[in-house]
């Protein structure tokens, strides 16, 4: 009899492929944190749950991310000459069409401003931090906090007339600046300063209780100021805000956590140079001073030297080429003056001329890394007011806990 065949066994199944969705969120993150920018960042956590879950669930890796990518420059905003919404002016970097997306997409226009067709000099930009467009009405004295990337809008009611009570001679209002979280949830307070012929005050709005509230004029500064417009416009570093004092080579300071006024001494190499002075914040928050000399820009920095002395001291000098920039616009050298318009997290943002002068002389916006000491020139514009550099924030949506609405119905 023939002997039966045995069959043979089957062949166990192929294994299930590894997918990217496979990874542990450490592993993810680490991938993540290769990426080449925030807006990149943005795009691949908003792609499905799994990965928007790694970033949510990791302040660590979001310190990280922040600190191996500084938050990108969106653009410039530029007030208004007459009735009109203030000029966003996008940097453009083919270089990287997330960032190019994320201008795109977000609303620069201000669409959801109340219409106020008879009002002068209109909104005008006040502050720009946080994800925040903060925008004051120039007629009614309303506030507006915008956020161009999501569409949200908070109105703000003008600040109370007793702000202005008590004050010796000419009492005008100054600044206004919004604080909120560095990942742009929860509630926002403004801080907004007037001043008289020798003190400052401020008050502060809260977004939780929808009231302000006034705090006590400051003391007198000494000698008396001869100017009546003796503050220049404040900078906010790392909680504090800073004015260059016109008359003396000082600086009038505020606690925005106590509400309480100090002063400090300018660097002596500055005194008869205030008009180019601009208190900045470096890539670690610490405070410095950066001005223009010549065609390079020097930087100062607030800090204890060998004796334990806090006090300015001068550790960066830039010298800028400058040459072909002022080629390419056809102009010469005589004809640039640099201005810096403001520095965040270890950016110097400054233009090559300021055109209040002579608009027919076209200016230049740079920016220059004071850690790398790179150059970029941003673009060229033929006509300039008050600017204030958009710094894209950490989005809300990489934070909280409420699932985004895209990834609604998504299996991943």
């Amino acid at each position: 009899m023939a002997s039966e065949q045995s069959s043979p066994s089957p062949s166990p199944p192929p294994p299930a492929p590894t997918t990217v969705i496979d990874l542990g969120d450490d592993l993810l993150r680490e991938i993540f944190l290769r990426l080449p920018s925030l807006p990149s960042l943005v795009r691949a956590a908003l792609s499905c749950r799994t990965f928007l879950s790694a970033v949510r669930s990791s302040p660590v890796f979001r310190r990280s991310f922040r600190a191996a990518h500084p938050p990108p420059l969106l653009g410039f905003f530029f007030d208004p000459d007459g009735p009109a919404i203030p000029a966003f002016a996008p940097v453009r970097r083919r270089s990287d069409p997330d960032l190019a997306a994320a201008v795109r997409g977000a609303d620069f226009f201000f669409t959801r401003l109340p219409d106020d067709d008879d009002a002068s000099p209109g909104w005008f930009v006040c502050d720009c931090r946080g994800g925040y467009v903060l925008l004051c009405n120039g007629r009614t004295g309303q506030f507006a906090a915008y956020n161009p990337l999501t569409g949200a809008l908070d109105l703000v009611p003008p600040t109370p007339d007793e702000f202005f009570d008590d004050g010796h001679g000419l009492t005008s209002h100054l600044d206004c600046f919004i604080l909120a979280s560095e990942e742009g949830d929860g509630p926002f307070r403004l801080v907004t300063i007037c001043h008289d012929e020798s003190r400052a005050r401020a008050a502060v709005f809260s977004s939780d209780s929808r009231e302000w509230r006034i705090f006590p004029w400051s003391e007198a500064v000494e000698p008396l100021p001869e100017d009546e417009h003796w503050l220049k416009v404040g900078t906010m570093v790392n909680g504090f805000i800073y004015w260059i004092q016109a008359n003396e080579a000082g600086l009038l300071v505020l606690n925005t956590a106590t509400l309480h006024f100090s002063r400090m001494d300018l660097p002596p190499f500055l005194e008869g140079k205030i008009h180019l002075v601009w208190p900045g914040e470096a890539k670690d928050g610490r405070l410095c001073i950066v001005c223009p000399v010549d065609f390079g820009i020097h930087v100062w920095f607030w800090r204890a030297d060998e004796d334990g002395f806090e006090r300015w001291m001068l550790e960066k000098k830039f010298q800028l080429e400058l040459k072909s920039i002022v080629e390419a616009t056809g102009g010469s050298l005589e004809d640039v003056e640099l201005h810096i318009v403001d520095t965040i997290d270890g950016f110097v943002y400054f233009s090559t001329g300021e055109t209040f002068h002579n608009v027919h002389v076209p200016s230049w916006f740079l920016s220059l890394c004071m850690e790398t000491a790179k150059l970029d020139m941003l673009f060229q514009k033929r006509c300039d007011s008050h600017v204030r550099p958009c710094i894209m924030p950490w989005p809300p949506s990489l934070v909280n806990n409420k699932l985004c609405p895209l990834l609604e119905g998504e299996g991943a």
